[in-house]
Protein backbone atom coordinates (compact mmCIF):
# COMPACT_ATOMS: atom_id res chain seq x y z
CA UNK A 1 0.00 0.00 0.00
CA UNK A 2 3.01 2.56 1.20
CA UNK A 3 4.60 1.88 -2.35
CA UNK A 4 1.41 1.99 -4.21
CA UNK A 5 0.70 5.61 -2.77
CA UNK A 6 4.21 6.84 -3.35
CA UNK A 7 3.58 5.91 -6.81
CA UNK A 8 0.95 7.75 -7.56
CA UNK A 9 1.99 10.71 -5.71
CA UNK A 10 5.20 10.85 -7.70
CA UNK A 11 3.17 10.08 -10.95
CA UNK A 12 1.12 13.85 -10.17
CA UNK A 13 4.36 15.81 -10.36
CA UNK A 14 4.46 15.11 -14.32
CA UNK A 15 0.90 15.16 -14.90
CA UNK A 16 0.51 18.27 -13.26
CA UNK A 17 3.27 19.42 -15.33
CA UNK A 18 1.17 18.43 -18.63
CA UNK A 19 -2.26 20.21 -16.87
CA UNK A 20 -0.26 23.12 -16.32
CA UNK A 21 0.53 23.26 -19.85
CA UNK A 22 -2.65 23.07 -20.92
CA UNK A 23 -4.39 25.75 -18.74
CA UNK A 24 -1.52 28.06 -19.97
CA UNK A 25 -2.59 26.96 -24.28
CA UNK A 26 -6.12 27.68 -23.52
CA UNK A 27 -5.84 30.66 -21.24
CA UNK A 28 -4.02 32.08 -24.06
CA UNK A 29 -5.71 30.95 -26.82
CA UNK A 30 -8.63 33.03 -25.06
CA UNK A 31 -9.47 35.70 -27.80
CA UNK A 32 -7.84 39.35 -26.73
CA UNK A 33 -5.64 40.51 -23.17
CA UNK A 34 -6.32 41.91 -19.87
CA UNK A 35 -5.15 45.30 -21.60
CA UNK A 36 -7.93 44.75 -24.45
CA UNK A 37 -10.53 47.07 -21.82
CA UNK A 38 -7.79 50.17 -22.32
CA UNK A 39 -8.25 50.04 -25.92
CA UNK A 40 -11.46 51.38 -26.17
CA UNK A 41 -11.15 54.33 -23.16
CA UNK A 42 -10.13 57.86 -25.01
CA UNK A 43 -8.56 58.86 -22.15
CA UNK A 44 -5.84 55.93 -22.18
CA UNK A 45 -2.89 56.44 -24.65
CA UNK A 46 -1.47 54.13 -26.52
CA UNK A 47 1.98 54.55 -24.99
CA UNK A 48 -0.04 54.26 -21.71
CA UNK A 49 -1.36 50.46 -22.75
CA UNK A 50 2.26 49.86 -24.32
CA UNK A 51 4.00 50.44 -20.33
CA UNK A 52 0.78 48.57 -18.90
CA UNK A 53 2.03 45.50 -21.29
CA UNK A 54 5.45 45.89 -20.65
CA UNK A 55 4.69 45.48 -16.90
CA UNK A 56 2.18 43.02 -16.87
CA UNK A 57 4.87 41.12 -19.12
CA UNK A 58 2.41 40.52 -21.94
CA UNK A 59 5.01 41.57 -24.01
CA UNK A 60 7.45 38.55 -23.20
CA UNK A 61 6.83 35.57 -25.74
CA UNK A 62 4.27 32.86 -24.68
CA UNK A 63 7.51 30.56 -23.49
CA UNK A 64 8.84 32.75 -21.35
CA UNK A 65 5.84 33.76 -19.84
CA UNK A 66 5.03 30.09 -18.83
CA UNK A 67 8.01 29.86 -17.59
CA UNK A 68 8.18 32.49 -15.88
CA UNK A 69 4.90 31.62 -13.78
CA UNK A 70 6.46 28.03 -13.29
CA UNK A 71 10.18 29.09 -12.56
CA UNK A 72 8.18 31.59 -9.39
CA UNK A 73 5.37 28.30 -8.40
CA UNK A 74 8.41 25.68 -8.03
CA UNK A 75 11.11 28.21 -6.30
CA UNK A 76 9.03 30.26 -4.49
CA UNK A 77 5.60 29.45 -4.30
CA UNK A 78 4.50 32.36 -6.55
CA UNK A 79 1.37 31.88 -8.59
CA UNK A 80 1.89 35.38 -10.07
CA UNK A 81 -0.18 38.18 -9.46
CA UNK A 82 -3.77 39.75 -10.14
CA UNK A 83 -3.91 41.99 -12.96
CA UNK A 84 -7.19 43.49 -11.77
CA UNK A 85 -6.06 43.81 -8.10
CA UNK A 86 -2.77 43.63 -8.15
CA UNK A 87 -2.29 41.78 -4.85
CA UNK A 88 -0.98 37.77 -5.10
CA UNK A 89 -2.80 34.91 -6.44
CA UNK A 90 -1.99 32.55 -3.41
CA UNK A 91 -4.11 35.19 -0.97
CA UNK A 92 -6.93 35.85 -2.94
CA UNK A 93 -7.46 32.30 -3.61
CA UNK A 94 -6.63 31.53 0.05
CA UNK A 95 -9.22 34.06 1.10
CA UNK A 96 -12.23 32.07 -0.35
CA UNK A 97 -10.52 28.45 -0.37
CA UNK A 98 -11.82 28.13 3.44
CA UNK A 99 -15.37 28.64 2.54
CA UNK A 100 -15.06 26.71 -0.34
CA UNK A 101 -13.65 23.77 0.81
CA UNK A 102 -16.41 24.15 4.42
CA UNK A 103 -19.10 23.98 1.83
CA UNK A 104 -17.53 20.97 -0.59
CA UNK A 105 -16.96 18.91 2.43
CA UNK A 106 -20.50 19.69 4.21
CA UNK A 107 -22.51 19.46 0.58
CA UNK A 108 -20.29 15.55 0.08
CA UNK A 109 -20.89 14.31 3.72
CA UNK A 110 -24.87 15.31 3.59
CA UNK A 111 -25.31 14.34 0.31
CA UNK A 112 -23.66 10.46 1.13
CA UNK A 113 -25.69 9.95 4.50
CA UNK A 114 -29.13 11.20 2.34
CA UNK A 115 -28.08 8.94 -0.93
CA UNK A 116 -26.94 5.66 0.18
CA UNK A 117 -29.86 4.72 2.23
CA UNK A 118 -32.02 6.28 -0.36
CA UNK A 119 -30.79 4.01 -2.68
CA UNK A 120 -30.80 1.38 -0.60
CA UNK A 121 -34.16 1.39 0.53
CA UNK A 122 -35.35 2.14 -3.22
CA UNK A 123 -33.20 -1.34 -4.10
CA UNK A 124 -34.99 -2.94 -1.71
CA UNK A 125 -38.37 -2.26 -2.62
CA UNK A 126 -38.21 -1.25 -6.00
CA UNK A 127 -42.16 -2.15 -6.61
CA UNK A 128 -43.49 -0.06 -3.65
CA UNK A 129 -45.17 3.74 -4.15
CA UNK A 130 -42.46 5.18 -2.03
CA UNK A 131 -39.36 3.70 -4.02
CA UNK A 132 -41.46 4.60 -7.34
CA UNK A 133 -42.00 8.64 -5.87
CA UNK A 134 -38.01 8.59 -4.81
CA UNK A 135 -37.00 7.26 -8.17
CA UNK A 136 -38.94 9.98 -10.04
CA UNK A 137 -38.09 12.68 -7.52
CA UNK A 138 -34.23 11.81 -8.50
CA UNK A 139 -35.10 12.20 -11.95
CA UNK A 140 -36.57 15.79 -11.50
CA UNK A 141 -33.43 16.52 -9.32
CA UNK A 142 -30.67 15.37 -11.97
CA UNK A 143 -32.97 17.29 -14.98
CA UNK A 144 -33.54 20.39 -12.84
CA UNK A 145 -30.16 22.91 -12.72
CA UNK A 146 -28.60 23.61 -9.24
CA UNK A 147 -28.72 27.81 -10.24
CA UNK A 148 -32.72 27.21 -10.70
CA UNK A 149 -33.46 25.56 -7.61
CA UNK A 150 -31.32 28.23 -5.80
CA UNK A 151 -33.67 30.64 -7.60
CA UNK A 152 -37.10 28.84 -6.46
CA UNK A 153 -36.12 28.59 -3.01
CA UNK A 154 -34.68 32.01 -2.55
CA UNK A 155 -38.60 33.04 -4.19
CA UNK A 156 -40.14 31.19 -1.76
CA UNK A 157 -38.17 32.58 0.91
CA UNK A 158 -39.29 35.70 0.24
CA UNK A 159 -42.59 35.01 -0.02
CA UNK A 160 -42.95 33.63 2.68
CA UNK A 161 -41.71 36.93 4.44
CA UNK A 162 -37.98 35.43 5.30
CA UNK A 163 -35.25 37.63 4.77
CA UNK A 164 -32.13 35.11 4.87
CA UNK A 165 -31.57 34.60 1.14
CA UNK A 166 -28.23 35.51 -0.54
CA UNK A 167 -24.50 34.85 0.82
CA UNK A 168 -23.70 33.17 4.29
CA UNK A 169 -24.44 35.58 6.67
CA UNK A 170 -26.69 38.96 7.19
CA UNK A 171 -25.00 42.34 6.78
CA UNK A 172 -24.87 42.54 10.36
CA UNK A 173 -22.73 39.30 11.34
CA UNK A 174 -20.00 39.59 8.01
CA UNK A 175 -17.45 40.80 9.84
CA UNK A 176 -18.46 40.40 13.48
CA UNK A 177 -16.17 38.29 15.44
CA UNK A 178 -17.49 34.35 16.00
CA UNK A 179 -20.47 33.86 18.47
CA UNK A 180 -23.69 31.57 19.15
CA UNK A 181 -25.68 34.52 17.35
CA UNK A 182 -23.20 34.28 13.97
CA UNK A 183 -23.66 30.82 14.21
CA UNK A 184 -27.26 30.69 14.48
CA UNK A 185 -27.46 33.55 11.50
CA UNK A 186 -24.83 30.91 9.43
CA UNK A 187 -27.30 27.84 9.93
CA UNK A 188 -30.47 30.29 9.03
CA UNK A 189 -28.42 30.88 5.61
CA UNK A 190 -26.48 27.48 4.90
CA UNK A 191 -29.61 25.35 4.37
CA UNK A 192 -30.44 27.30 0.86
CA UNK A 193 -26.81 26.43 -0.86
CA UNK A 194 -26.68 23.21 0.74
CA UNK A 195 -30.05 21.83 -1.02
CA UNK A 196 -29.76 23.94 -4.49
CA UNK A 197 -25.93 22.40 -4.75
CA UNK A 198 -26.61 19.11 -3.09
CA UNK A 199 -29.85 18.34 -4.34
CA UNK A 200 -28.05 16.70 -7.91
CA UNK A 201 -25.62 15.04 -6.29
CA UNK A 202 -28.16 13.31 -4.03
CA UNK A 203 -30.19 12.44 -6.83
CA UNK A 204 -27.06 10.67 -8.99
CA UNK A 205 -25.26 8.88 -6.10
CA UNK A 206 -28.81 7.57 -5.29
CA UNK A 207 -29.21 5.93 -8.60
CA UNK A 208 -26.27 4.73 -8.84
CA UNK A 209 -26.49 3.28 -5.25
CA UNK A 210 -29.59 1.75 -6.33
CA UNK A 211 -28.07 0.44 -9.59
CA UNK A 212 -25.05 -1.49 -7.28
CA UNK A 213 -27.22 -2.87 -4.83
CA UNK A 214 -29.78 -4.37 -8.00
CA UNK A 215 -26.52 -5.92 -8.93
CA UNK A 216 -25.24 -7.31 -6.16
CA UNK A 217 -28.43 -8.33 -4.96
CA UNK A 218 -28.49 -11.24 -7.44
CA UNK A 219 -24.93 -12.31 -6.76
CA UNK A 220 -24.00 -15.87 -6.59
CA UNK A 221 -22.50 -15.11 -2.71
CA UNK A 222 -26.01 -13.20 -2.10
CA UNK A 223 -27.83 -16.40 -2.34
CA UNK A 224 -25.18 -18.54 -0.80
CA UNK A 225 -25.38 -16.13 2.28
CA UNK A 226 -29.13 -16.77 2.38
CA UNK A 227 -29.03 -20.38 1.94
CA UNK A 228 -25.96 -20.44 5.10
CA UNK A 229 -29.19 -19.38 6.85
CA UNK A 230 -27.91 -15.71 8.05
CA UNK A 231 -30.14 -13.23 8.81
CA UNK A 232 -31.32 -11.19 6.22
CA UNK A 233 -30.16 -7.89 7.71
CA UNK A 234 -26.32 -9.36 7.60
CA UNK A 235 -26.97 -10.37 4.39
CA UNK A 236 -27.79 -6.81 3.07
CA UNK A 237 -25.17 -5.02 5.46
CA UNK A 238 -22.10 -7.15 5.49
CA UNK A 239 -22.80 -8.94 2.06
CA UNK A 240 -24.70 -6.62 -0.12
CA UNK A 241 -24.06 -3.52 1.12
CA UNK A 242 -20.22 -3.78 1.76
CA UNK A 243 -19.79 -4.92 -1.76
CA UNK A 244 -22.46 -2.21 -3.72
CA UNK A 245 -20.85 0.84 -2.08
CA UNK A 246 -17.42 0.50 -3.58
CA UNK A 247 -18.55 1.80 -7.10
CA UNK A 248 -19.17 5.01 -5.04
CA UNK A 249 -16.13 5.17 -3.23
CA UNK A 250 -14.51 5.09 -6.64
CA UNK A 251 -16.59 7.80 -7.61
CA UNK A 252 -16.53 10.36 -4.87
CA UNK A 253 -13.16 11.36 -5.54
CA UNK A 254 -14.42 12.82 -9.07
CA UNK A 255 -16.59 15.24 -6.79
CA UNK A 256 -14.66 17.08 -5.12
CA UNK A 257 -13.43 19.44 -8.06
CA UNK A 258 -17.26 19.38 -9.34
CA UNK A 259 -18.38 20.86 -5.96
CA UNK A 260 -15.88 23.85 -6.32
CA UNK A 261 -15.67 24.29 -9.99
CA UNK A 262 -18.77 23.14 -11.20
CA UNK A 263 -21.29 25.35 -8.82
CA UNK A 264 -20.36 28.39 -10.84
CA UNK A 265 -23.64 29.79 -11.38
CA UNK A 266 -25.53 28.29 -8.24
CA UNK A 267 -22.64 30.17 -6.38
CA UNK A 268 -23.26 33.29 -8.22
CA UNK A 269 -26.83 33.41 -7.68
CA UNK A 270 -26.62 32.59 -4.13
CA UNK A 271 -23.43 35.19 -3.13
CA UNK A 272 -21.28 32.60 -1.97
CA UNK A 273 -17.91 33.90 -1.42
CA UNK A 274 -16.37 30.78 -2.99
CA UNK A 275 -13.85 30.27 -6.17
CA UNK A 276 -16.21 29.21 -8.25
CA UNK A 277 -17.17 32.93 -8.93
CA UNK A 278 -13.62 34.15 -9.04
CA UNK A 279 -12.88 31.82 -11.64
CA UNK A 280 -16.11 33.16 -13.50
CA UNK A 281 -14.68 37.06 -13.01
CA UNK A 282 -11.04 35.98 -13.71
CA UNK A 283 -12.04 34.70 -16.79
CA UNK A 284 -14.38 37.28 -18.10
CA UNK A 285 -11.27 40.17 -17.17
CA UNK A 286 -8.99 37.76 -19.01
CA UNK A 287 -6.76 37.88 -15.88
CA UNK A 288 -4.39 35.04 -16.76
CA UNK A 289 -2.50 34.03 -13.90
CA UNK A 290 -6.02 33.71 -11.78
CA UNK A 291 -7.52 31.60 -14.07
CA UNK A 292 -4.67 29.46 -14.53
CA UNK A 293 -4.19 29.13 -11.09
CA UNK A 294 -7.58 27.85 -10.55
CA UNK A 295 -8.11 25.51 -13.24
CA UNK A 296 -4.21 23.53 -11.58
CA UNK A 297 -5.97 23.82 -8.37
CA UNK A 298 -9.05 21.97 -9.75
CA UNK A 299 -6.80 19.70 -11.13
CA UNK A 300 -4.67 19.17 -8.55
CA UNK A 301 -7.99 18.53 -6.49
CA UNK A 302 -9.23 15.64 -9.03
CA UNK A 303 -5.69 13.83 -8.67
CA UNK A 304 -5.88 14.47 -4.90
CA UNK A 305 -9.32 12.53 -4.70
CA UNK A 306 -8.56 9.95 -7.16
CA UNK A 307 -5.79 8.76 -5.03
CA UNK A 308 -8.14 9.23 -1.92
CA UNK A 309 -11.00 7.17 -3.51
CA UNK A 310 -8.19 4.48 -4.21
CA UNK A 311 -7.13 4.04 -0.92
CA UNK A 312 -10.58 4.13 0.99
CA UNK A 313 -11.44 1.42 -2.14
CA UNK A 314 -8.47 -0.89 -1.28
CA UNK A 315 -9.00 0.15 2.58
CA UNK A 316 -12.96 -0.78 2.26
CA UNK A 317 -12.63 -3.95 -0.30
CA UNK A 318 -9.31 -6.40 0.64
CA UNK A 319 -9.96 -7.68 -3.05
CA UNK A 320 -8.58 -4.63 -4.45
CA UNK A 321 -5.65 -3.94 -1.88
CA UNK A 322 -2.21 -3.12 -3.22
CA UNK A 323 0.51 -4.71 -2.08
Amino acid sequence: MLNFTIRRILGMIPTLLLISVVCFTVIQMQPGSFVDQYLDDPRVTKETVANITRQLGLDQPLWVQYLTWMKGIVTQGDFGFSFASGRPVSSLIWERLGWTVFLALLTLLVSWAIAVPLGIYTALNRYSKRSAALNFFGYVSLATPDFLVALLLIALVLKWGGSNVGGLFSPQFIDAPWSAAKVLDLMNHLWIPMIAIGLEGVAGLMRQMRASMLDVTGQDYVRTARAKGLAERQVMWKHAVRNAVNPLISLAGLSLPSLISGTIIASIVLNLPTIGPFLYDSLLNKDQYVAMTLLLFSALLLLIGNLLSDLALAWADPRVRFE
